[in-house]
C-alpha cells in the first residue's frame, strides 16, 4: 500500500489519504484517518471521531469538522450508527438521517461514505469505472453474517468490475478468539479453516488467532471481488497512530472513507 503520510492541510494531521492508482480509479477517493492531532483529550486522544465512546462531543465535532476540510472534493460525509449488523443502506437523494447500519453505498459525487472503527476491518469498494462506491464495517459478526455480500450486491454491477481496499484493523498476531468464531467461518466457507491458528486452550476452552483481513479477502473473491488489496496495518500493535478497543477498551475511533470525486 502506498499512502500519504504528509499533512493534507494546516489543520489535520491524522488523515491520510490512499493512493493505489493501479487498481483505484481516478475518480474515487479513499483515506483513512489515525489519532494523531485533533482536539480530544486523553483517553480518547486526539483525533477521536466517535460520538459514541463518551468523548466530549464538541471535540468530536470539531474533529469531524476538520476531517471534512482534509478531504479533497468531498462535501458531506454520512456517518452511520454502526451495529455489527448486515444491513446496507443506499445513499441517494432521498437519504437522511444516522441509520442502523454497517456499510453504505452511493453514486453521487462528493458524498463521502465513513466506516468507524478500532480494532473491526473497514472494508471500502469502488467500481472500476468510478461509477458506484461502498463501505463496509467488518467485524466478525458482520463478515460471518454476509455484510460484505450484501454491500456488493447493493452496488448492482458485476463483482468483477469491484476493486477493494481494506483499511487498517487488528492484526493476525493479536487477534485472539473463541471456538463460536471460527464455527461461524467454517460454516460460511470450510476453507477459512486456515485463517486461524490454534493457540493454547484457555479455561478449558479452544483460542485461535484469526485474520480478520484474509477472511475478508477470501469472502470477497468467493463474491466474484478479485482485486483486493489490503493495508497491512495493525491497530492493536501501533498504539502510536491508531484506537483499539481490545488494548486500551475506553478509547476513540478512527475514520476509513470513500467517495465519488
Amino acid at each position: 500500500m502506498n499512502c500519504n503520510r504528509g499533512d493534507l492541510s494546516n489543520k489535520c494531521d491524522g488523515v491520510r489519504i490512499v493512493s493505489e492508482s493501479s487498481v483505484i480509479p481516478g475518480s474515487v477517493g479513499m483515506a483513512f484517518t489515525t489519532r494523531k492531532g485533533g482536539k480530544s483529550q486523553k483517553p480518547f486522544d486526539g483525533f477521536n471521531l466517535g460520538l459514541h465512546v463518551g468523548d466530549n462531543p464538541v471535540c468530536v465535532n470539531d474533529n469531524r469538522e476538520l476531517l471534512g476540510d482534509a478531504l479533497p472534493g468531498v462535501n458531506q460525509i454520512i456517518w452511520l450508527n454502526q451495529i455489527h449488523s448486515c444491513n446496507v443502506v443506499k445513499v441517494d437523494d432521498s437519504f437522511s438521517g444516522v441509520p442502523d447500519a454497517d456499510a453504505s453505498v452511493t453514486r453521487k459525487k462528493g458524498i463521502a461514505l465513513a466506516i468507524m472503527t478500532a480494532d473491526c476491518l473497514p472494508v471500502l469498494l469502488a467500481a472500476d469505472d468510478g461509477s458506484v462506491v461502498g463501505a463496509a464495517h467488518c467485524g466478525w459478526r458482520g463478515l460471518a453474517g454476509g455484510v460484505l455480500k450484501n454491500s456488493v450486491e447493493s452496488m448492482d454491477i458485476s463483482p468483477d468490475r469491484i476493486s477493494a481496499w481494506l483499511g487498517p484493523c487488528i492484526g493476525p498476531s493479536a487477534f485472539e478468539v473463541g471456538e463460536i468464531v471460527r464455527e461461524s467461518f467454517f460454516r460460511l466457507n470450510p476453507q477459512s479453516e486456515r485463517c486461524f491458528k490454534v493457540q493454547p486452550p484457555k479455561n478449558g476452552e479452544n483460542k485461535y488467532l484469526a485474520d480478520l483481513p484474509a477472511l475478508a479477502e477470501m469472502e470477497l473473491k468467493r463474491l466474484g471481488v478479485t482485486k483486493v488489496i489490503s493495508s497491512g496495518l495493525c491497530t492493536y500493535s501501533d498504539g502510536e497512530r491508531f484506537f483499539s478497543y481490545r488494548r486500551e477498551q475506553i478509547t476513540g475511533r478512527m475514520a476509513s472513507l470513500v467517495w465519488i470525486r
